[in-house]
């Protein structure tokens, strides 16, 4: 059989299998392949799978309880327990596939293409299913496979950035990623509830699948930096350039090289001993996972997911309750909550790189305090002009709380690879020589979606059986636990940087 169709097509054969970085020992580099391989193109392709992932999880949430209603038909008396349950489902596969995702990215670690390409597969289907579905066994489905598709593209992604901009950048680059996907957040509540109202589930997923082919030809375009690499390192250099400005990795953190020269004495209380059981020498890193500074950024991003499925949950049945909105005025609520993340997010992610993640942290989960206690202001009221400024001051209460979301969102991420990051350079051949990011994402990942399988779930539970008010009382109460968690527990950037010029000092809790 030929490799190739015959004839005339031969070379068009040819320029398409060139386009694809798929011939590994082929000294042909694949057509564009430094536009490709630029660090700019690869971070706005995670950002636009982010994007994505978020946008049509966003898209169907003020969309759900007239969906359940007019089109399921479930009780009035079942909607909250079935969105909440719904959201839970997402979430618990996310939960299930990160991890997975993320021993398979390490594991393929020539190049994490594949996988981040089936994830966009689930997505496909899910959004199929949503479309059709009429029973809510169907709808659960779908929000599996949703889920399933965020769990894969939050790990890979955040592994692709860390090995692409570095250490030293995630913060300012996961903040602006989350300002842009914060549009995502912005946005799709607003024209999944435009959509509904104009042209009904048609126009709502039509919508989504567009923005799926988007992103498919995106991640099948990018080249990763180390794949990008082989190739520099197949084709000759011509003797006026400088490797260093082509390499692609020269200037990011790599698995085969440390990301910042320190002495042994700085992080000799990161060595971690032998390991002893099958299931710790297959995946060293769960030895990482006694470290009190890492379990306390894991949980900072539980916390985190937790307030998001929290608004998701109570939002949309708020605006429906208090003040008979429909799906569309129900979206537009989401609007303050994600302009001040949008706007300030890169802000606070640049303060994480300058400061370090535990001032950033103390200063978000404090802030969430007053700003969720005041939720509860807001009364019942169905008439005249007073409605109108319930409505006003409800707003502002939640673009309050989108600053706090602003000022945690890298602090997790950032904070977590920073640990990994000593304990690797520390026990490198432990690690068999490479860095495990995609295994730290998927559990980071997998405790994300963990927030928000238990954020909508217990936040609908304790607003039918505490009111809203009280409901918000009790999440102030866990970001104020959250902040003295930080306190007690998160490495001060300072002191580590005073511990590194004394060769040695005192830091994480380690293993």
């Amino acid at each position: 059989m030929p490799s190739h169709p015959p004839g005339r097509t031969s070379s068009a054969w040819t320029m398409l299998k060139n386009s694809l970085p798929l011939g590994r020992g082929d000294s042909n580099p694949p057509i564009g392949l430094k536009w490709r391989s630029n660090t700019f193109f690869i971070v706005c392709t995670v950002g636009i799978g982010a994007f994505t992932d978020l946008f049509l999880y966003g898209l169907i949430v003020p969309v759900l309880p007239f969906m359940l209603k007019d089109r399921v038909h479930v009780p009035d008396s079942e909607i909250q327990s079935t969105i909440s349950n719904l959201l839970a489902i997402f979430a618990a596969a996310s939960c299930l596939a990160s991890p997975v995702a993320g021993i398979l990215a390490d594991r393929l670690s020539s190049s994490r293409h594949l996988p981040f390409l089936l994830g966009l597969v689930f997505l496909l289907f899910s959004t199929i299913l949503l479309a059709v579905g009429t029973t809510v066994p169907v709808l659960a489905i779908a929000r599996f496979l949703q889920g399933a598709s965020g769990g894969t593209v939050w790990t890979i992604g955040l592994a692709l950035l860390i090995e692409t901009v570095g250490q030293e950048n995630l913060g300012k680059t996961v903040g602006s990623i989350f300002s842009f996907i914060s549009v995502a957040g912005l946005f799709s509540p607003i024209v999944g509830g435009l959509l509904y109202a104009k042209t009904g589930y048609a126009g709502v997923f039509g919508f989504g699948v567009a923005f799926i082919v988007i992103d498919f030809i995106m991640r099948l375009l990018m080249i990763e930096k180390k794949v990008a690499a082989k190739y520099q390192l197949l084709t000759p250099t011509p003797p006026d350039l400088d490797p260093d400005s082509e390499c692609p990795e020269s200037n990011s953190p790599t698995e085969s090289t440390p990301l910042l020269p320190q002495s042994s004495s700085d992080l000799s209380q990161y060595l971690l001993p032998e390991p002893k059981h099958r299931i710790t020498r297959m995946f060293p890193i769960l030895l990482v996972l006694r470290d009190t500074g890492l379990i306390t950024a894991l949980f900072i991003g539980f916390i985190q997911a937790f307030l998001l499925g929290a608004f998701d949950a109570t939002i949309p049945l708020v605006a429906e309750s208090r003040y008979g909105f429909d799906s569309l005025k129900a979206g537009l609520l989401f609007f303050p909550l994600g302009a001040s993340d949008f706007f300030l997010g890169p802000l606070f992610g640049w303060c994480v790189d300058r400061w370090g993640t535990k001032p950033i942290s103390i200063l978000g989960f404090t802030w969430f305090v007053p700003v969720l206690i005041l939720l509860r202001i807001p009364t019942e009221v169905t008439i005249g002009l007073e409605l109108g400024h319930q409505i006003a001051l409800y707003a502002s209460l939640l673009a309050l709380n989108g600053v706090g979301l602003a000022i945690i969102n890298s602090t997790s991420i950032v904070e977590t690879g920073t640990v990994l990051e000593k304990y690797w350079r520390t026990n490198t051949d432990l690690f068999g020589g490479q860095a495990p990011y995609a295994q730290l994402y998927g559990i980071n990942s997998m405790i994300w979606s963990l927030g928000l399988t238990v954020g909508p779930l217990m936040a609908g539970d304790l607003r039918e059986k505490i009111g809203y008010g009280n409901m918000n009382a009790v999440l102030a109460g866990i970001c104020g636990f959250t902040a003295i968690l930080t306190v007690l527990f998160v490495e001060d950037k300072g002191k580590a940087k005073r511990s590194n010029d004394d060769n040695g000092g005192n830091g994480q809790n380690g293993a």
